[in-house]
């Protein structure tokens, strides 16, 4: 197989490229910037410079490839407008679609977000349950599917599209606040801390995304991808706390005040690209029940989850104190 992954400096797409290359396929990796992507460069990756946003780097990068996986998106960062979001999470969308066409790649997967169904009220959601975004992340990756699929129709290539939820392990930073804050005894939990949590380990994810690109069931559907374990929010916390040996937070604030000081800050931050304290999706962390059903994934293309909960947490703070963030 000859893949090309387009977001590999990141989470994500790093796992992913440097799997794919260790099983023993050809990959090649869309990068801005190849002196920071050594790393991957000495998996075996070939690096190619460009942007998603670039139609002539995407054609360069597609030649003789099988299957494009696309992982590259603005992620909620400061300061970032709504125009670049749109352009590389909705639009470039197309663009890839478009040019793996013109290349005769055989599929296109396509990485969305859980988050495009919001706040779940019933969960746990499936991939038909109603979608509710909540910001212009969440927006712009509703917008990329549809076009993804839309494209992919009209040019007559196969599209998966992958929704991962809570992406976690060794090389994560995202829930680094989490892990630091349980660790530390400086966690207070907004709100009750029933709402639903659900985490998906890396490795578990990347095999999620080999049987979407190669699984011949798995073309022009959408699945969602998640582990195999949902947890309260206090039950995850107190797991966290159980594997690293210290006692779990036990302080409980109201959420309202936290999402008051949330939007102030974003007011004044936000204008200025500096990155709030504190600010609403923070605070919705605490408040928004996230919960799915992966039977789809598991009955069509047979994805099965391998790393249970409590491995994957003890796996992950590991790494952290072996890069003394904790």
């Amino acid at each position: 197989m000859r893949d090309l992954v387009t977001g590999a400096t990141r989470f994500t797409g790093g796992h992913l490229a440097r799997t794919l290359a260790a099983s023993g396929h050809s990959v090649r990796a869309l990068v801005r910037e190849p002196d920071r992507a050594r790393d991957l460069e000495s998996c075996g990756i070939d690096l190619v410079r460009g942007d998603v946003r670039d139609r002539a780097s995407l054609e360069a990068a597609m030649a003789s490839v099988d299957v494009v996986y696309n992982i590259a998106a603005v992620y909620r960062e400061a300061g970032v407008p709504s125009a670049t979001y749109r352009a590389v999470n909705a639009t470039a969308v197309g663009a890839i679609v478009e040019a793996a066409a013109n290349a005769r790649v055989r599929r296109v997967v396509h990485c969305s977000t859980v988050g495009v169904h919001g706040d779940v009220e019933r969960p746990p959601a499936t991939e038909d349950s109603p979608i509710r975004p909540g910001d212009i992340y969440q927006v712009t990756k509703v917008e990329g599917e549809e076009i993804a699929r839309e494209v992919g129709r009209r040019v007559g290539l196969p599209v998966t599209i992958v929704r991962p939820s809570g992406i976690y392990g060794p090389g994560d930073r995202r829930l680094l606040r989490l892990f630091r804050g349980v660790v530390r005894g400086r966690l207070p939990i907004l709100g009750s801390g029933q709402i639903y949590y659900h985490l998906t380990y890396i490795d578990d994810l990347v095999a999620g995304f080999r049987l979407c690109g190669e699984h011949p069931a798995a073309a022009n559907r959408t699945y969602i991808l998640a582990g195999g374990e949902v947890t309260t929010l206090n039950e995850l916390v107190r797991l966290i706390a159980e594997v690293a040996g210290v006692r779990p937070p036990r302080l409980h604030l109201p959420v309202w005040p936290f999402w008051i000081a949330g939007a102030l800050c974003e007011a004044v931050c936000v204008p200025f690209g500096i990155e709030p304290p504190i600010h609403r999706r923070r605070v919705d962390f605490f408040t928004k029940s996230r919960a799915f059903d992966i039977t789809r994934a598991k009955t069509e293309i047979g994805y099965a989850p391998q790393v249970g909960l409590r491995d994957g947490i003890a796996r992950t703070l590991l790494w952290y104190r072996q890069q003394r963030w904790l």
